[in-house]
């Protein structure tokens, strides 16, 4: 054999596991990096003549239990000999006994519970993996995951962009997949950042004919930050303009080496279209979930985290909660942050109710009073009163810690003499799901940050559309309201045209942050800089009657432009700062005289002009700001 092998695809080729085949690696002491590393052809060579000697042991080992068995009469014959076994295994066994107690007990107890702990987790089931998607917006990751499940989303999305995270479940050929499909788009940082910390794989997706972007490179930091197996989907690999090499060269920019190129970093090309691939990555998938282990107790105390959370109209309260271990159930108290809520009604990705939810199902849960923070740890109680006592307690501690901070901080030379004067612009912020509510925060807090001129007051920031009571405080603070997703009831918006509150909708991120930016430049006072248009040279003063001493000149450079500011230079030193009253060429009055050409300048409430004077002429531009 003259090529390399990869290890996973060896352990295939023999019908072992992945898992035994790693273990095997380590036992004959292989250094590799995962599951995708390759192995030489001399290695490759040699594990299978091992594994072919072991699977003649394990078939001799069989056979001659098989033959102990059918003949009866080998027990007696053998009894002396079975007699002097057990003796010396008993032999043996005292021996150890006493080396381990001159050891110490201590030493035995430690490792005895540690035995038991890893016995009892390998002994736990396993679970279903989760696996988040990442990338770069409009990369096609909906579509990807859209094709898996065989649903469609992407097309339900505001513009095609992926809004909040989704939690769906997916029939493999290797089993069920949990799938967290985040936004690309960048004010979603928090939500992807949250997607990954509550992964075990995550599926990087890179356009073929964009590459790495930005928001790739950031679902990568956050991906390897979670310490969480990476697997890089290469996406419209079906497209004319698809260039795949280009995309897995791009990657070793962000240290993720292919395997194509000698790494360890799977990359898959595939087509969400298409569907070319898709099962390659699925099989990647369960290889990455064999080797990970992943097991969960579902009798165990019920624990999880909120993937999102939004308020509905009709139903209330809606909480997607991904499972990570134990079980809950239709009556089960919860407690998250600080707020609880009784369990209602339980409904999975497919909307259909059911009774439970275990390990690795997102399940959405009605039930909570109010709305929880998206990425909160969730947990169950055992009675209302335990979980009105436990939120009552996180509630006490966050405001002594609030009060604590009040005043820490202390007055500078800087705060007293050197505050610019700052315009305050306030806010109403409504959105359809917790998630967007932290990512729009997020955006206005980095946009007011951008300027000292400029502070953006969020008066409110809830989820849900606006309300008769958001017009009020809108009227009493001069405020504007902008509602993301959400869409206001025809009462509220008829009455903000009443009252003239300015209330805006958007269902795509980009619009809000350019209306928020022009917002905030609309209360910046412009600033104006000096830039000199020309300069003209004082050849002669020419005397005339009710109009003063004109300054016959010669347009050096530039032009000189009636109406413009001017400075009139003598000697090196400026004697004059006003501006151009009348520009006159020959006997007509005119608007400009270009450089190369003669002409008359009556400068404004000034007539002391001398020869050689020197006359610079500028203009007040506005300074675009930074």
């Amino acid at each position: 054999m003259a090529e390399k092998v990869r290890i996973y695809q060896l352990a295939k080729d023999l019908g072992l596991d992945t898992k035994d085949m790693l273990a095997l690696l380590d036992d004959i002491g292989i250094e590799y990096k995962s599951h995708a590393s390759s192995l030489e052809a001399d290695v490759a060579d040699t594990i299978r003549q091992l594994a072919a000697q072991e699977a003649q042991a394990r078939a001799a080992a069989q056979a001659s239990a098989e033959a102990v068995a059918a003949n009866g009469a080998v027990d007696a014959a053998t009894g002396p000999a079975a007699e002097q076994a057990a003796q010396a295994v008993a032999q043996t066994a005292q021996a150890a006994e006493q080396t381990a107690h001159a050891a110490g007990q201590t030493a035995q107890r430690a490792a005895e519970q540690a035995a038991a702990a890893q016995a009892a987790a390998a002994s736990l089931p396993q679970r279903a993996p989760v696996v988040t998607v990442m990338g770069h917006v409009d990369h096609g990751k909906t579509s990807l995951l859209d094709y898996i499940r065989k649903t469609r989303v992407a097309e339900r999305e505001a513009g095609g962009i992926t809004q909040h995270i989704g939690a769906y479940q997916a029939e493999t050929p290797s089993g069920v997949v949990t799938f967290l499909d985040t936004p690309g788009h960048e004010a979603f940082t928090a939500i992807r950042q949250r997607g990954a910390n509550a992964t075990d794989i995550a599926v990087i997706v890179v356009a073929a004919d964009d590459s790495i972007m930005p928001q790739t490179r950031e679902a990568i930091a956050h991906a390897k930050a979670a310490k969480v197996p990476i697997i890089v989907a290469i996406n419209k690999i079906d497209l004319p303009q698809a260039d795949p090499d280009k995309a897995m060269r791009d990657l070793m920019q962000v240290e993720l080496v292919p395997e194509a190129f000698g790494g360890d970093t799977v990359v898959v090309p595939v087509s969400a279209i298409t569907g070319q691939g898709v099962d390659d990555l699925l099989e990647m998938l369960s290889l990455v979930a064999e080797v990970e282990d992943l097991r969960a107790d579902p009798e165990a105390e019920a624990e999880g985290v909120v993937i999102e959370s939004v308020l509905d109209k009709r139903a209330g309260v809606l909480v997607t909660v991904l499972m990570q271990q134990g079980t809950v159930r239709v009556g089960d108290y919860l407690v998250c942050g600080e707020v609880w809520g009784k369990i209602r009604r339980l409904t999975d990705h497919t909307g259909a109710t059911v009774k439970d939810a275990g390990p690795s199902v997102p399940v959405q849960v009605l039930g909570f009073s109010e709305v929880p923070i998206a990425g909160e740890h969730v947990m169950a109680v055992s009675d209302e009163a335990s979980a009105k006592r436990i939120t009552s307690e996180r509630r006490s501690m966050r405001e002594e810690t609030e009060r604590a901070e009040i005043g820490r901080k202390g007055l500078t030379l800087a705060d007293l003499f050197g505050k610019k004067k700052v315009t305050t612009v306030n806010l109403i912020l409504r959105a359809d799901t917790q998630g967007s509510l932290e990512a729009l925060k997020g955006v206005l807090e980095k946009e007011a940050a951008a300027t000292d001129e400029v502070d953006l007051e969020l008066m409110l920031a809830e989820v849900g559309a606006p309300t008769e009571s958001d017009l009020l405080l809108a009227s009493t603070g001069d405020a504007t309201i902008l509602a993301f997703g959400v869409t206001p009831a025809a009462s509220v918006v008829k009455s903000a045209e009443r009252q003239k509150i300015p209330l805006k909708t958007y269902r795509i991120i980009y619009e809000l942050i350019e209306d928020v930016q022009r917002m905030i430049r609309g209360q910046i006072e412009p600033e104006y800089a000096e830039r000199v248009i020309g300069h003209a040279e004082v050849r002669m003063v020419i005397h005339v009657p009710r109009s003063g001493n004109i300054a016959g000149s010669y347009v050096t450079d530039g032009v000189v432009r009636r109406g413009a500011k001017a400075r009139l230079a003598r000697d090196g030193r400026e004697v004059y700062k006003g501006s151009i009253a009348q520009l006159r060429r020959f006997k007509d009055d005119v608007r400009e005289v270009a450089s190369g050409f003669e002409c008359g300048i009556n400068l404004q409430n000034y007539d002391n002009v001398q020869e050689g004077d020197v006359i610079e002429v500028y203009e007040m531009v506005e300074v675009p700001a930074a």
